[in-house]
């Protein structure tokens, strides 16, 4: 059989690139349309920044996204709708904060002083107000946007506050939504990243923000549910390398156990490892120049299990905030039924490219003497200590999110999500809502189905 043979007996209506969260959305929008789908994942598991893992000792750990907030509609109808449980995420009990010198246990407001609490305050506010400018769907059009995209988020902090702890707070929250320093981000692209969620305090807040709910048993369950709908039209371990455009409707897609076509594409993953797909005819400048100026964030989620939570007997509830490193934010990830006690970490950004460097032994213990610097000394001697290194994920290219550094917005921001020709952008990067998080993964796979959809209608 010619390899054309092949590819036409391959013939689908519709080829998705990527089982993330936002892919599999995608498909099974499809597939409920009626279209004929192949999907094809690099991994050999579904769900790809989400990833979960049960333990031994009862419970489970989350490797990836974890909590669901206000306003994710999308995610909490699907969890619902799956029968799946929900629960808060543990804030009872005092906090811990090491942050520009000041080194506190506390319930409550930050232990920091009045004129610093008002500094972080009114930053907030003038941040927000800006970003309330941002069109979410269009985020280089904003009036200021060449301003705006034309610094950073550190140069902005420091013209905005006088207050080094102020600057000190905001730089580690917002930091570690994205996995990239202040000094990296695009002050543009952040202010687009708040008018997505609905303002700053949605972003960092637990309750009554983006880590207010957590999903009993794990978030891929959520992947799961989307996959076993699909069937064998699901390929796993089938890394795509190539795409190849011959005409409108016409598009081959050569994977690692052969070629497909298809009538249109879904690439379902981060634009970072989009770009690194081959093209023929290669894409438009735009979008192959804006895949090499949106760099995937850096972070490595470390997690420790203990018999219990003890802490919560010492009065503590595991939430930390540190400017000190590795570890700059910790949160209690126990189940809800207490059979064991879970810590969990972010080393993020610079931190992270540091840590991986480290050797495993090195790592482990920098962690856990963190750990015990927030909980006690019972927080050195774990049952099992666990990390998911996001820089080594080779299908991911990194963690959480992509981001966009000074002047890609208004360089390139036009190519984020528009289609090329019969290939389609989808995974949170592209969503309007929500970018970064499963909420945005989901929206951005229906928008990227409802776009190929209307191209197979003639739309």
């Amino acid at each position: 059989m010619s390899i054309q043979e092949s590819e036409d007996r391959a013939r689908v209506d519709a080829i998705v690139i990527g089982a993330g969260l936002s892919g599999l959305t995608a498909a099974r929008r499809c597939v409920d349309a009626g279209l004929s789908v192949v999907v094809l994942e690099a991994r050999s598991r579904v769900g790809g920044r989400v990833w979960s893992q049960p333990l031994e000792e009862g419970g489970w750990l989350d490797l990836g996204g974890q909590w669901i907030g206000p306003g994710q509609t999308r995610v909490a109808t699907l969890a619902e709708r799956l029968g799946l449980e929900t629960f808060p995420t543990h804030t009872a009990g005092e906090s811990r904060l090491d942050l520009a010198g000041h080194r506190a246990r506390f319930a409550g407001d930050l232990p920091l002083a009045p004129a610093d609490l008002a500094a972080i305050a009114e930053t907030m506010a003038a941040f927000d107000a800006m970003a309330g400018n941002i069109p979410p769907e269009a985020a280089h059009d904003a009036p200021r946007a060449h301003a705006w995209d034309g610094q950073t988020v550190e140069t902005w902090l420091r013209r905005q506050t006088r207050s080094e702890a102020a600057r000190a707070y905001l730089r580690v929250t917002i930091a570690s939504m994205i996995g990239a320093s202040t000094s990296e981000l695009s002050l543009l692209h952040m202010l687009f990243y708040a008018r997505a969620a609905g303002g700053l305090a949605a972003l960092i807040d637990i309750d009554g923000g983006a880590q207010q709910t957590r999903i009993v048993g794990g978030t891929q369950q959520l992947a799961a549910a989307l996959a076993d709908g699909l069937g064998d039209r699901l390929r796993l371990d089938t890394p795509a390398r190539a795409i190849e455009v011959r005409g409108p409707g016409d598009v081959t897609v050569h994977a690692a156990d052969g070629s497909r076509r298809a009538a249109g594409v879904v690439v379902a993953v981060p634009p970072a490892l989009a770009g690194r797909l081959a093209y023929d005819p290669p894409l438009p400048p735009a979008r192959d120049l804006l895949t090499q100026r949106y760099p995937m964030g850096a972070v490595i989620k470390v997690q420790a299990v203990y018999p219990t939570p003890f802490w919560r007997e010492a009065g503590l509830n595991g939430l930390s905030l540190s400017d000190r490193g590795p570890v700059v934010g910790t949160f209690d990830n126990s189940p809800p039924d207490e059979s064991c006690g879970v810590l969990m970490g972010f080393v993020e950004g610079h931190e992270a490219l540091r840590a991986t460097a480290w050797p495993a032994d090195r790592r482990r213990t920098a962690v856990l003497d963190a750990f015990a610097g927030v909980v006690g000394d019972g927080a050195a001697r774990p049952l099992r200590y666990v990390e998911a290194d996001w820089t080594r994920e080779r299908w991911s290219g990194g963690g959480p999110v992509g981001y966009a550094p000074p002047g890609t917005w208004t360089g390139y921001g036009a190519a984020v999500r528009a289609p090329v020709g019969p290939i389609h952008w989808a995974g949170t990067e592209t969503a309007t809502v929500w970018n970064g998080y499963m909420e945005g993964a989901l929206q951005a796979g229906e928008r990227a189905a409802d776009e190929l959809l209307a191209g197979a209608s003639g739309g």
